[in-house]
């Protein structure tokens, strides 16, 4: 079964960076979707970043864009998001998700993904 786990969340001031890695599990993943969210207290969970396949283009939401990077590491069935210039309205918890199909209709809509990590935790303070 298909099994996506997220590590590398924590605590940063304002201005500092994580790096979040979302291990995968249960097959090889560069074909599919990837994607990562993220949940603040009180919020629905919004889109961060995501690509369709290794090799293609990457979606940011408008708020993280230049800040973060998506990136792929085929060879440890690993994705990672880079977290720079980090900001106190980043504080949430991190979610890697991936889809059963090769083809999603709204790379942005957590509707098109199947499989979800547990999250981590990211809190940036002031």
């Amino acid at each position: 079964q298909v099994q996506l786990v997220e590590s590398g969340g924590g605590l940063v001031q304002a201005g500092g960076s994580l790096r979040l890695s979302c291990a995968a599990s249960g097959r090889t993943f560069s074909n599919y979707p990837m994607g990562w969210f993220r949940q603040a207290p009180g919020k629905e969970r919004e889109f961060v970043a995501a690509s369709r396949r290794s090799g293609s283009d990457t979606a940011y939401a408008g708020s993280v864009k230049g800040r973060f990077t998506f990136f792929r590491d085929n060879a440890k069935n690993t994705v990672y998001l880079q977290m720079n210039s980090l900001k106190p309205e980043d504080t949430a918890v991190y979610y890697c998700a991936t889809s059963h199909t090769f083809t999603i209709a709204t790379m942005t809509s957590e509707k098109d993904y199947d499989y979800w990590g547990q999250g981590t935790q990211v809190t940036v303070s002031s």
